[in-house]
């Protein structure tokens, strides 16, 4: 479940770091008007936000278009909020014009393309705001995957998500050239041992 904090000042950069060191497994993010998120990461969404990263690199490695970052990586956006998409990519162009110190701390730009997985703790809205959010900030595209419903929304600035109904694949063209996201190992579900 994720918890919303209403603090009584806004939690700084270091502090949110801090905050994530002190607290393996578990996801800080902050709202552009202050707010602290929290919420914990569990297997099968950190699973699934791993074959997701995993394409994407695997794309990118063949592309070299740009840098592909995972889940634990905060982005520092324009509204002031820090938020950490479960995969996300950047133009080279854009990562290489960072200096040093923007690398090693949180990246002071939205990425070009975020991707996020729904939990299922999570209620629809949020992870859809979040998308919201990262369009309005700069993202060319953002790609929701909801593995309970089976579902995928694409966003993109000035245009309606595009829904997908239990697909095999999505084409993410033009805003990552030749990059097909196979749902078939995100959808998958493990299933226990039997114990």
């Amino acid at each position: 479940m994720t918890i919303l904090l209403d603090l009584l000042r806004p939690v700084t950069d270091e502090e949110l770091l801090r905050f994530s060191e002190r607290n393996p497994g578990y996801q800080f993010e902050r709202t552009s008007d202050g707010r602290l998120v929290v919420g914990p990461t569990g297997g099968e969404s950190g699973r699934r936000s791993l074959k997701v990263a995993y394409q994407l690199e695997t794309w990118n490695e063949h592309a070299r278009l740009g840098m592909v970052f995972g889940s634990s990586t905060g982005f520092r956006l324009p509204d002031g909020s820090l938020l950490s998409p479960d995969a996300s990519w950047m133009r080279r162009e854009r990562w290489e014009a960072l200096s040093r110190e923007e690398r090693e701390g949180f990246v002071p730009l939205c990425p070009d393309a975020v991707f996020e997985i729904r939990s299922p703790s999570q209620i629809v809205s949020e992870p859809r705001e979040k998308m919201a959010a990262y369009i309005r900030n700069g993202a060319g595209i953002g790609v929701l995957i909801n593995p309970s419903a089976l579902t995928v929304e694409v966003y993109r600035p000035e245009r309606k998500p595009e829904r997908h109904d239990n697909p095999d694949r999505v084409a993410l063209d033009p805003e990552l050239p030749g990059c097909v996201l196979e749902l078939g190992p995100v959808f998958e579900v493990l299933q226990a041992k039997p114990g």
